[in-house]
C-alpha cells in the first residue's frame, strides 16, 4: 500500500521523534491502509478515519500502555490497533483467527478494556481511576468517547460520579455530529491553547486563592467568578453543560489539526481533576464516498474504492429488508402501529420506515433501556409499538422489559435482528443468548421463523397479540421463498411438521428458526443411511406446541432439538423440561447449539463448522445418537 512511516511505528513509542510534517504524512498513509484492507474485508470504517489525527496525538502525547486509553465500543480504534504493534496483523481484521474489530484485553496490553457496545468507556475509565488512586499509582487515564455515546444514559451516570469525585481523568469527546462544530477555527484553537497552557493556570489557581482569603466576601466573589468564566465558556465553547457536571471543558479542538491536538494534549496531562477535551472530526475523512454519506459507511461489507459500491450483491433480499417492508404494508392498514431503535435505523431496515411514516417512526440514539420503556408507554394507551434492537443490544434492557412490559403485560412487539451468529463482528454481537433471557419473562411469546415468510406471518400474529412478542431472525439474506400477501397470522403456540415420513420414524428433528431447514438436508441426508427421520418447525419456543412435542413423542423416543443459541437455557432444554412435565418417560433427547462459552469471531459458515451446526456435522451428530436404530435396520 506504499507506505513508508508506518512500516516503522512499531509501538507508540516510535511516534515520539517524528516532526510535524511526518506525522501529518503517516495520518495519510493510515487512512490508506484503513482503506485498503476494509474494502477488501469490511469493517467499521467512517469513525476510524474520523479519528486518525485524535490517534497520533494522543499516543504521541502519552506514554500506553502505562497511561490507559479508553476507548468505547472500537468503532474508531482501527487507527490504535496499527500504531500498537498490530500492522502486519491488520489484514487479519474480523477474519476468523485474526485480530478483532474492536478492543480485546486478550490481544494486545495497549486494549485497556475491552468493549463493543457503546457507553462504557467513561464508566470503565472511571474504575481504573479509583483503582489507581486506591493503589497509589501515578499514571493518566483517558476514555475516548463519541458523540453517538453520550446518547447512551450509562455515560451521563459515569459523567455525573466523576464529576463529583473529582478525580484526575480525562474524557477525549470525538464528536461528528453536534451544532457546536461551528466554532471550530483559529480563534477557538488558540483560546483552548491558552486557557489549558501552564501560564493560564497557575494565574487562574493563584487569582482564585487570593481571592478566598479575602475576608467575608471571597467565597461569594469567587462563586461569581466561576460562574461568569462558565457562562463565557458556555457563550463561546457550550461548554457549560460539562462544567456544570462538575468537568473542566476544554474545546472544541479541530480533530484533524495535529498541531492544535498536540498542544491541547501536552497542556492537558498538566491539569487536575475531570477534563472533557471535545473534539470536532468528520466521519469518513478522507475518503470522499464516506465523507458523504457517513451512515452507510459506518459498518460496511467488502466494496470497490474506485466508487464505494459494494462488491457483494444479495442473491435473495435480507431479513431485515422483509421485516421493514412487511412492517410498512402492516402499519399501512393500522394506524397505530408505530416503529422505535435505539440507534441502528438502517441496521434494523427502519430507516425505510421512517421514509413511509416519518411522524410514527422513532431514532431513541444509544439508549435501548429508554426505547423498551416509551414503547411500554406508548403501549399501555393504546399503540402498538414494534421495538427493533439488534439481539445483542436488547440485553441492557432487560430489566425494562421485565419491569416496565411484562409485569404489566402490554403489547410491545420486540424484533430482534442479528439472533444468532453474526460473523466477524465477534463475541459481543452474536445473538445468542436472546432465547434464555426472553422465554424466562411471564407473559412472553417467543418466535423463530424459518424462513422470510413465516417471519412476516409472526410479525402479523404479534400485531394481533395482546401480550408482550419476541420474534428472533437472524442476519443476512433470506431463503428466497415466496411472500403470501397479505400474510396471515399463525396459531399462538402451534408447530408444524414439515417432514413426515411414511412407516416408522427413527427420530425427530426438533428445530427453531434458522435451523429448520438445515434440519430438512439433515433428514434427506439421512435417509440415505437408513435412517427415518421426521422434521417439526417448532415456531413457538413460548409457548412450546406441547400436543405436537406429545404427538412426535408418541411414535419416536429419541429426539434431537437444533438451535443457533447458546444450549444453556435454550430451545433444547425447554423440550426436555416439558416432556417431564408431560409425564413422557424414556425419551431420550440429545440438544445440538452452541456452546457454553463466547463464540469468537469469523465468517459464519466458519463458526458454524466449528461448532456442529451445518447439515453435514449436525448428519453426523445424529448418525451417533441413532447408531442402535442404525444396527438393527442393518
Amino acid at each position: 500500500m506504499g507506505t513508508c512511516i508506518l512500516d516503522n511505528i512499531q509501538s507508540p513509542a516510535d511516534l515520539k521523534g517524528l516532526s510535524l510534517e511526518e506525522a501529518r504524512q503517516l495520518a495519510a498513509e493510515i487512512r490508506a491502509h484503513i482503506l485498503g484492507v476494509v474494502s477488501g474485508k469490511g469493517g467499521h470504517l467512517g469513525a476510524s478515519l474520523g479519528a486518525v489525527e485524535l490517534t497520533i496525538a494522543l499516543h504521541r502525547v502519552f506514554d500506553a500502555p502505562k497511561d490507559r486509553l479508553v476507548w468505547d465500543t472500537g468503532h474508531q480504534a482501527y487507527p490504535h490497533k496499527l500504531l500498537t504493534g498490530r500492522l502486519k496483523a491488520f489484514s487479519t481484521l474480523r477474519q476468523h483467527g485474526g485480530i478483532s474489530g474492536f478492543l480485546s484485553r486478550g490481544e494486545s496490553p495497549y486494549d485497556t478494556f475491552g468493549a463493543g457496545h457503546a457507553g462504557t468507556a467513561i464508566s470503565a475509565a472511571l474504575g481504573i481511576v479509583e483503582a489507581r488512586d486506591h493503589q497509589q499509582g501515578k499514571y493518566h487515564v483517558i476514555a475516548i468517547v463519541g458523540d453517538g455515546s453520550l446518547t447512551a444514559g450509562m455515560a451521563y451516570e459515569a459523567l455525573n460520579h466523576a464529576g463529583g469525585l473529582k478525580r484526575n481523568l480525562i474524557v477525549v469527546l470525538n464528536d461528528n455530529e453536534m451544532s457546536i462544530s461551528k466554532n471550530v477555527g483559529a480563534v477557538s484553537a488558540y483560546l483552548n491553547r491558552m486557557i489549558t497552557g501552564p501560564l493560564y493556570t497557575k494565574v487562574k489557581n493563584e487569582t482564585e486563592s487570593m481571592i478566598r482569603h479575602i475576608p467575608r466576601i471571597g467565597t461569594p466573589v469567587l462563586n461569581a467568578t466561576k460562574r461568569a468564566e462558565g457562562a463565557m465558556k458556555g457563550f463561546l465553547t457550550a461548554g457549560a453543560f460539562f462544567e456544570e457536571m462538575g468537568f473542566r471543558y476544554i474545546g472544541p479542538i479541530d480533530g484533524h489539526r495535529l498541531d492544535h491536538l498536540l498542544s491541547t494534549f501536552e497542556n492537558v496531562k498538566n491539569l487536575n481533576g475531570p477534563l472533557l477535551v471535545h473534539v470536532i472530526s468528520r466521519k469518513g475523512k478522507g475518503y470522499a464516498p464516506a465523507e458523504a454519506n457517513p451512515g452507510a459507511f459506518h459498518g460496511v461489507s467488502a466494496f470497490e474504492l474506485s466508487t464505494g459500491i459494494a462488491k457483494k450483491k444479495s442473491a435473495n433480499p435480507t431479513y431485515t429488508a422483509i421485516f421493514a417492508n412487511c412492517l410498512i404494508s402492516l402499519a399501512t392498514q393500522n394506524d397505530r402501529v408505530v416503529g422505535i431503535t435505539a440507534a441502528m435505523p438502517e441496521g434494523t431496515g427502519l430507516h425505510q420506515f421512517a421514509k413511509a411514516f416519518p411522524s410514527r417512526f422513532y431514532d431513541v440514539g444509544i439508549a435501548e433501556q429508554h426505547a423498551v420503556t416509551m414503547a411500554a408507554g406508548m403501549a399501555a394507551d393504546g399503540l402498538r409499538p414494534v421495538v427493533a434492537i439488534y439481539s445483542t443490544f436488547l440485553q441492557r434492557a432487560y430489566d425494562q422489559m421485565i419491569h416496565d412490559v411484562a409485569l404489566q403485560n402490554l403489547p410491545v412487539v420486540f424484533c430482534l435482528d442479528r439472533a444468532g451468529l453474526v460473523g466477524e463482528d465477534g463475541p459481543t454481537h452474536h445473538g445468542v443468548f436472546d432465547i434464555a433471557y426472553c422465554k424466562a419473562i411471564p407473559n412472553f411469546i417467543v418466535m423463530a421463523p424459518k424462513d422470510e415468510n413465516e417471519l412476516c406471518r409472526m410479525l402479523a400474529t404479534a400485531l394481533t397479540c395482546h401480550h408482550p412478542v419476541a420474534i428472533r431472525y437472524p442476519r443476512g439474506e433470506g431463503i428466497g421463498v415466496s411472500l403470501d400477501d397479505p400474510p396471515t397470522a399463525l396459531p399462538i403456540g402451534k408447530g408444524e411438521i414439515v417432514i413426515e415420513p411414511s412407516g416408522a420414524w427413527d427420530v425427530v428433528l426438533f428445530a427453531i428458526g434458522s435451523m429448520v431447514y438445515p434440519a430438512q438436508r439433515v433428514a434427506i441426508q439421512l435417509e440415505r443411511e437408513g435412517i427415518s427421520a421426521a422434521v417439526v418447525n417448532a415456531r413457538f419456543i413460548k409457548p412450546l406446541d406441547r400436543a405436537l412435542l406429545n404427538a412426535v413423542a408418541s411414535r419416536c423416543n429419541k429426539i434431537v432439538t437444533l438451535e443457533e443459541h447458546v444450549l444453556c437455557g435454550g430451545f433444547g432444554e425447554s423440550v426436555i423440561a416439558a416432556l417431564q412435565e408431560e409425564g413422557l418417560q424414556g425419551v431420550e433427547v440429545r440438544r445440538i447449539g452452541l456452546p457454553d462459552h463466547f463464540i469468537e469471531h469469523g465468517a459464519p459458515a466458519i463458526l458454524r463448522e466449528m461448532h456442529g451446526l451445518t447439515a453435514e456435522r449436525i448428519s453426523t451428530a445424529v448418525l451417533e445418537f441413532c447408531r442402535e436404530v442404525l444396527v438393527l435396520h442393518r
